[in-house]
């Protein structure tokens, strides 16, 4: 694939500048303070009525189950989180409409006038870098700052990470499907929901280890590779030679024109099997390679794809590299994709040796037609000589599972942490700040990530530490580090002006797929993958449980 010009992403580098001028936004301007929950402007109301609007508190973002019966996620979306932080600030118009709401008809003016004072200047972001590899219960976000800011952000930030990190993920293990060496194009737009879920689709296929695009509007917000030939509406248009109007080839060397549609015609009388192929796919072929001889690629199935379409590439093939021209390949769009393929090279293979164009052993087969994970793992499984893969529905709409399920939940307020509970244990949040630290093994593999109370000492490297399971007693192992990393940074730090650059997708990209080369391979195998280890310090453990008793009342039998 065409390598990415970072100096033409589209996107405009963060400013380490707070002080909320920057004209920086998220991508989709629907991302205001007015696209949340409605419960969001209420609890806002009630805070701001009470006097606790400017309680201190912290709020985090986390995801308690990974998707598609995996075991890692791909953190996604701090860049437009990042922007996000820089924008918010409600309008007047925005406030207007919140006062003309029914449900806030009885709420004190005064209130939204103060709407209008809030921005982020007083809240501190911490997080992952973008593209880590996560997992369940780890911070992925940490909000501090005033209770009301803080709870005004929730609803925006979960969906500006929760499709991110769920598409990214799927994108990942498709790569991981197909292998490091085939080209992966996302081809889902027309099949995503609504216009930013195709650009988003697009972006974040891209971080999770995609090559492209189909998506010209994604690709010119943030410079990701754009590709695409001809559907089978292109050839179906042709009913005949009549329909090329000018038959004319500029060979690449300069010099006269050569009548391409004689020098086909000619070449096809050629061979028997030849006059056979379907011929209005024929001169659509020409028409098409006349437009882009430097990239001519077909579509090879509008009719039949061995007995025509095949047949009819490499007709024009040969015809394009007699005026010097290098053909790309074929794209195979139905049927049984294994065997196509393979049937499809091997003749390409045999038209190069039998006319002498080694060129044509280089044109690659592109297959698209409902392909998911699955689909990938099953044609390893059965061979094929499938070089590049054009993905849309499965990716997109991340059919298998379509949605992450992060949420955001209040840990601490007023520096007293708070605890939720449920007889759900999944549902038990680990309460107060935190520290997180992701510990390596000795092949410089992650092999634990430790959530410590904020403030503890982190672990060291050469020296022994207690991991427990948050909620099991009994599953608890000494671990000794050999390099150990923190894992939330702060991005945004509103009272000191500072913030973090957003990363472009090259880099998240290529921080993705490193992050992922470090994983076990059990770990990260499509099926029944071996769970990652997430534990808590000892001194943790003692904590939440000690909350955990204090907050849980004790009932009474009778």
């Amino acid at each position: 694939m065409a390598a990415l010009d970072k100096s033409s992403t589209g996107l405009v580098a963060g400013k380490r500048n707070c002080d909320g001028t920057s004209k920086i936004a998220p991508l989709n301007p629907l991302v205001t303070p007015l696209l949340n929950d409605m419960y969001q402007i209420t609890m806002a109301y009630s805070y701001w009525r009470s006097g606790r609007m400017n309680e201190h508190a912290t709020f985090e973002l986390f995801f308690r189950k990974c998707p598609f019966n995996g075991e890692f996620v791909i953190f996604a979306g701090m860049d437009q989180v990042i922007n996000y932080l820089k924008a918010f600030k409600f309008t007047q118009a925005d406030v207007e409409y919140l006062a003309s709401m029914p449900g806030l008809a009885g709420c004190d003016p005064a209130f939204f006038e103060y709407l209008l004072t809030l921005d982020c200047s007083e809240m501190v972001v911490s997080a992952l870098e973008d593209g880590t590899v996560a997992f369940p219960r780890v911070t992925l976000i940490s909000v501090s700052g005033p209770l009301i800011v803080g709870q005004l952000l929730e609803t925006t930030l979960l969906n500006l990470v929760n499709f991110p990190s769920l598409i990214a993920t799927n994108a990942a293990r498709m790569r991981l499907a197909a292998g490091p060496d085939k080209t992966l194009l996302e081809f889902g737009l027309r099949r995503a929901q609504g216009p930013d879920g195709g650009v988003s689709a697009s972006r974040y296929a891209y971080v999770g280890g995609f090559d492209g695009t189909s998506n010209v509007r994604a690709g010119s917000l943030t410079g990701i590779h754009v590709s695409g030939t001809h559907a089978h509406s292109f050839v179906q248009s042709y009913q005949g030679w009549d329909d090329i109007k000018d038959p004319t080839l500029q060979p690449i060397s300069g010099g006269d024109a050569v009548n391409i549609v004689e020098r086909v015609k000619a070449i096809r009388a050629t061979q028997d099997k030849w006059s056979l192929t379907n011929s209005s796919e024929l001169a659509a072929f020409v028409g098409y390679a006349q437009s882009f001889p430097n990239a001519f690629l077909s579509l090879v199935d509008t009719y039949d794809t061995l007995q025509s379409g095949v047949e009819n590439f490499i007709i024009v093939a040969i015809a394009l590299h007699e005026s010097g021209y290098t053909p790309r390949g074929i794209r195979l769009d139905s049927g049984d994709l294994a065997y196509l393929s393979k049937e499809a090279r091997k003749m390409i293979d045999e038209a190069a040796d039998q006319h002498n164009i080694p060129a044509l052993k280089k044109c690659i087969i592109v297959a698209s037609n409902d392909i998911n994970e699955g689909v990938l793992l099953s044609l390893n499984n059965q061979g094929h000589a499938i070089d590049a893969f054009g993905i849309g529905t499965h990716l997109v709409t991340c059919q298998k599972q379509p949605a992450l399920g992060c949420v955001y939940k209040l840990v601490e307020i007023e520096g007293a942490p708070r605890i939720k509970l449920s007889q759900d244990i999944d549902k038990v949040m680990i309460p107060g700040q935190k520290d997180i630290y992701r510990i390596y093994n000795t092949e410089g593999q992650p092999l634990v990530d430790l959530i410590c109370r904020k403030g503890e000492a982190a672990p060291t490297i050469g020296q022994r530490v207690l991991c427990r399971h948050p909620f099991q007693e009994s599953k608890r192992a000494n671990v000794t580090p050999t390099s150990v990393q923190r894992l939330l940074d702060v991005v945004w730090n509103g009272p000191k002006k500072f913030c973090k650059e957003p990363k472009t997708p090259d880099e998240t990209r290529d921080f993705a797929i490193t992050q992922l080369a470090s994983m076990r391979a059990d770990m990260t195998r499509p099926h029944n993958p071996t769970p990652y280890k997430v534990s808590v310090t000892n001194s943790l453990y003692m904590f939440l449980h000690e909350l955990w008793q204090s907050n849980m009342p004790v009932p009474e039998l009778s």
